[in-house]
């Protein structure tokens, strides 16, 4: 019986743990990649957001999940990609619009690099040099799923494929 209560423990504590791991949005369950953190989301609009700590005390990034439903209010892809990048002043070439298929489902991906403008709203106080941006867009009859990260430029860069694996985990298990 001991054996019994302490295999129920274990599996509890394991669930638990993946759980911890997990967070939904919207539709779909996103696995949080490793070394990021889940934090409380700084309003009421994100559905989520992760923070990706700064190397040796440096300056971290984050990303933010917004969903609005099917009945939209943030505008359309197209929409929302120009509001991204109009929230840089970027080097011209830097911003990009990578249209992809995901396991049958549309994702827009965003990204640009330069200062990031401050003062608008959601966004830093003052002018960030050298940040960067990385962004999907996931397209869904529910309303699309809006996923931004910004920070520095080396540490969005570095997280890319962290970013699109996080992507991955929530669009392949459907």
């Amino acid at each position: 019986m001991k054996r019994i209560a302490v295999l129920a423990l274990s599996l509890f504590a394991a669930a638990t743990l993946y759980a911890a791991d997990t967070f939904a949005v919207s539709a779909y369950t996103f696995t949080l990649p490793e070394g990021w953190k889940s934090v409380p989301p700084a309003s009421a609009m994100r559905k989520a957001q992760l923070s990706i700590p700064g190397k040796d005390g440096a300056k971290g990034a984050d990303i933010t999940f917004f969903h609005f439903g099917s009945e939209g209010g943030a505008g359309g892809v197209q929409a929302n990609v120009q509001r991204w990048l109009g929230q840089f002043a970027a080097a011209e070439g830097a911003s990009k619009t990578e249209p992809l298929n995901i396991a049958g489902t549309k994702v827009t991906i965003v990204s640009t690099e330069g200062t990031m403008k401050g003062g608008q709203f959601g966004g830093p106080a003052q002018d960030e040099p050298d940040f960067a941006l990385l962004g999907a867009i996931i397209e869904h009859a529910d309303g699309p799923v809006f996923i931004k990260g910004t920070g520095p430029k080396a540490l969005i860069k570095e997280s890319r494929e962290k970013f699109m694996g996080m992507i991955k985990s929530a669009l392949e298990k459907k």
